[in-house]
């Protein structure tokens, strides 16, 4: 292309977005979705918008390690600079070949989120980035460097300047301007520089090892050393305070052989495969796992059945009540916290809302039970996966040194999600069977997303990937720390790749690095759609291995029943009632106690009932002494009946109340003599109930037409609950519909706001409305009518919008015109008190 043909080189990043197409400009809004929040009016505000702190801040933030380095490398080159500039920052004298072959990338990408903008020959970071990146003494540079020169020299007397290039060798001039180029020509030449440090003092040349890496600040004495006069009188380190020097940029470089970066990163750190399964270990270990999860779920719900722990004032769980979760899933304390984060997060538990606040099974948890068991799983990994609530935390502190509870406040960190994906997405990435060394995963995550800004942040992402990694092993996502079939149909992921023969390893403790190219399409979050459909499929994995429900258990002798497996839910739900689980593991125990076979009688059984149920259910004849416990019960069991007077007792044996009445453990019932039958009691119904039972007896309670009572257990639930929101990290990503309904209009105000008006017209300045009075606006318009031209307008919708428009009025008729409206390519109707001012165009505006 001839220099006639090339077109011209933008002069702002305004011209520069208004230069790309459509798919560029769309790949911009995806990347930085809070450049369309709101929508901008045109590209000079989109322009303007992407050049705030807080976006920059942000847009950096999401930067891999060498596109990072590569802008920190512009930050210190010259405004603007060349791609051989940058290149030479980058790569240095000898150039590294993965450096070259990536650094075209790096610089795609930088184009791409707005950071940088111009042609090869005039590169340009945002004016923004560069006030971030660049060096000074409150904000060192990551890459080491000082001050230039001529930044170092600013303050500096023109007769001391002169004195450092006389003493470099160089011929003294009639100004401190050319005095300084010609010091920073001297430290630029390479053949120069190295005959000026050929004669420097071998301990001179110790002071500038230990700077040129950085920091490149120094402290010196009133009276320096020898070894620092040398270096101070010939410009190679220059004071900036007093007692402080530094050595300037210019030096540092031709020390550091033209790198920006002592070591440039271009290749992600390779992900290391600490142990490789048979793909079929991996699944059923996960399969169990997910059996597990599962169970301890529902045993945690069983166990806040009829009303959980009370809810502090401040919210969550009490330190006590957290501690008795765990010891009730003998799991650790932190374990714990997951599991009842995991069911918060599903929807599963929730505060009952009453005046004594607790915590409770919601309604969803109901109809999560009666989901087959792959299903239930799925639900769970699936608010796993999209929660923002980190269990990891439970127990730390916060920013005003309060501690951090279990469904408490302080639990959201936005960026949970994504680093659970990420890890599993390069779990992924893996050979089938393939576990990670966990330390290379933390090294990968850190140079996809490098340290920066709050050093407690920047650990926190490491934790949550550690954490990641575990809450997959407990949930059964990944097996033996190798992602399962399963885990893969849930982030949507292809087959795993093939694995060599060559890299089988001969032991479960071989490491083999695995490679992946860093430029390859990562594995990206599903839509809520996509992401029903995968958990879908993983749930259809996952469903043959799980092992299958027993509808029976072994009785035994001891008052014991065997459960060799799990338990179909009829027979595990009444089992749980007639009796105590004793031991758990890959067989139940479950004991027979008079306190469980009358909670059994309780909830509504007969003794002729459990007989049937145990005889149906059993592998083994029912024992003797079983079978005599549940009769010696059923006896006793409504031989007192509780109702309400306040409450009262009554029993056809009046020998057995005036027991009642003589044992001194009845004294605070408030119990006295009604008939020979009937005891009145000021004690309310439960709490008689609880009295007498107590004191050993057996009653059942009544309702007022003296019907025995069926207290059934699972009663207690909140009223309907929403599982928590995750809570975003910045504004979504935007769809393709709104998408495209951004870039029209952003196009469209660009068209408005760029079109050429006439001579004399007044321009549009940082968007602003053209102005005109309501009689010009009219006869402009009735002109424009006539003679068919374009006319460009202000406009402010009933929602108090404005926006600039391109129109062709067609009539003007009853207050308002009717045009051809350019930008939004179709007819409408405006009224004429919402145009705040009208302009011809220019008879050439295209």
């Amino acid at each position: 292309m001839s220099t006639e043909d090339r077109p011209p080189a933008p002069r702002s990043l305004a011209e520069a977005l208004r230069a790309r197409g459509d798919a560029s400009l769309g790949a911009l809004l995806r990347s930085r979705p809070d450049l369309i929040t709101p929508v901008p009016t045109d590209l000079t505000q989109l322009a303007t918008r992407a050049g705030t702190r807080a976006s920059v801040v942000r847009a950096l933030e999401r930067l891999d390690r060498f596109a990072l380095q590569t802008a920190e490398a512009l930050a210190v080159a010259a405004d603007p600079a060349t791609y051989g500039e940058l290149l030479g920052l980058m790569a240095g004298d000898d150039p590294d070949p993965a450096v070259v072959a990536a650094l075209p990338h790096a610089l795609d990408g930088l184009r791409e989120q707005a950071l940088v903008w111009g042609g090869d020959d005039r590169l340009r970071l945002v004016r923004t980035a560069r006030e971030l990146l660049a060096p000074s003494p409150q904000h060192p540079s990551p890459t080491g460097l000082g001050p230039t020169v001529q930044e170092a020299t600013a303050g500096m007397s023109p007769g001391r300047i002169q004195e450092i290039v006389t003493a470099a060798g160089l011929a003294s001039t009639h100004d401190s301007v050319s005095a300084v180029t010609a010091l920073a020509g001297l430290f630029t030449d390479r053949a120069r520089m190295a005959a000026l440090l050929a004669d420097a003092p071998a301990d001179s040349l110790d002071v500038l090892e230990r700077l040129v890496w950085g920091p490149p600040y120094g402290q010196v004495t009133a009276d320096p050393a020898p070894r620092l006069r040398w270096l101070l009188d010939r410009g190679l380190l220059l004071p900036t305070a007093p007692g402080t020097v530094v050595l300037p940029r210019e030096v540092a470089l031709h020390l550091r052989r033209g790198l920006a970066h002592r070591a440039p990163e271009p290749v992600p750190p390779v992900v290391e495969t600490a142990a490789v399964h048979r793909p079929q270990v991996v699944d059923s270990t996960a399969a169990g796992q997910a059996y597990t999860a599962l169970a301890t779920v529902e045993e945690l719900l069983k166990d806040w059945d009829e009303g959980g722990p009370a809810v502090l004032r401040a919210g969550g769980l009490s330190v006590r009540d957290l501690k008795r979760t765990a010891v009730a899933l003998d799991v650790p304390e932190p374990v714990a916290a997951f599991w009842v984060e995991l069911a918060y997060a599903a929807g599963l538990i929730a505060s009952d809302g009453e005046a004594d606040e607790r915590y409770a099974a919601t309604p969803a948890y109901d109809e999560w039970l009666e989901l087959p068991a792959a299903e239930r799983w799925s639900r769970l990994v699936t608010a796993w996966l999209a929660a923002t609530r980190t269990a990891g935390l439970v127990g730390g502190r916060d920013a005003k040194d309060r501690t951090l509870s279990a469904l408490g406040p302080g639990l959201d960190r936005s960026a949970a999600p994504e680093v659970r994906h990420r890890v599993l997405a390069l779990l992924a990435g893996l050979a089938e069977g393939a576990a990670p060394a966990a330390g290379s995963v933390l090294a990968r995550l850190r140079w996809e997303r490098p340290l920066r800004g709050d050093r407690r942040e920047d650990d926190l992402r490491s934790r949550l990937a550690e954490w990641a990694l575990s809450e997959a092993e407990l949930l059964g996502v990944t097996g033996r720390g190798a992602l399962s079939a399963q885990g893969r149909a849930l982030l949507g992921a292809p087959a795993a790749p093939a694995k060599s023969p060559e890299a089988e390893p001969s032991g479960p403790g071989d490491k083999l690095p695995v490679h992946h190219h860093h430029r390859s399409a990562p594995l990206v979050p599903l839509s809520p759609a996509e992401q029903a459909v995968a958990s879908a499929a993983a749930a259809r994995l996952l469903a043959p291995l799980l092992p299958e429900p027993l509808d029976h258990v072994l009785l035994q002798a001891d008052l014991t029943a065997v459960a060799p497996g799990p338990l179909r839910r009829p027979l595990a739900d009444m089992l749980g009632v007639l009796a105590d689980v004793e031991s758990k593991g890959g067989a139940t125990v479950y004991r027979f106690t008079p306190g469980s076979v009358r909670r059994a009688l309780d909830a509504g059984q007969a003794a002729s009932d459990l007989h049937a149920f145990l005889a149906a259910h059993s592998r083994t004849p029912v024992p003797q002494p079983l079978a005599y416990l549940i009769d010696d019960v059923a006896r006793r069991h409504g031989h007192l009946r509780v109702g309400a007077a306040s409450a009262y007792v009554r029993c056809d044996d009046d020998a057995v109340l005036s027991e009642i009445l003589a044992d001194k453990r009845a004294a605070g019932l408030g119990l006295r003599r009604l008939a020979p039958t009937v005891l009145a009691a000021q004690a309310d119904p439960a709490g008689l109930l609880e009295g007498l039972r107590a004191m050993g007896f057996a009653p059942a309670a009544e309702s007022a037409e003296g019907d025995v009572l069926i207290t059934r257990a699972l009663a207690h639930r909140t009223p309907p609950r929403t599982a928590p929101e995750p809570v975003p990290d910045g504004p979504p990503v935007p769809d393709d519909t709104l998408l495209a309904a951004a870039l029209r209009a952003i196009r469209a105000g660009d068209l408005a706001s760029t079109t050429p008006r006439k001579p004399g017209a007044a321009p549009a300045v940082n968007g602003e409305l053209p102005r005109t009075g309501a009689a010009e606006t009219l006869a402009t318009m009735q002109a424009a009518v006539l003679t068919g031209e374009a006319l460009w307008i202000g406009y402010v919708n009933a929602e108090g919008a404005a926006s600039q428009r391109v129109i062709a009025p067609i009539r003007v008729e009853g207050g308002f015109v009717t045009a051809y409206d350019h930008t939004a390519d179709e007819v409408r109707t405006y009224p004429l008190h919402r145009i705040t001012g009208v302009a011809e165009l220019a008879d050439d505006a295209g």
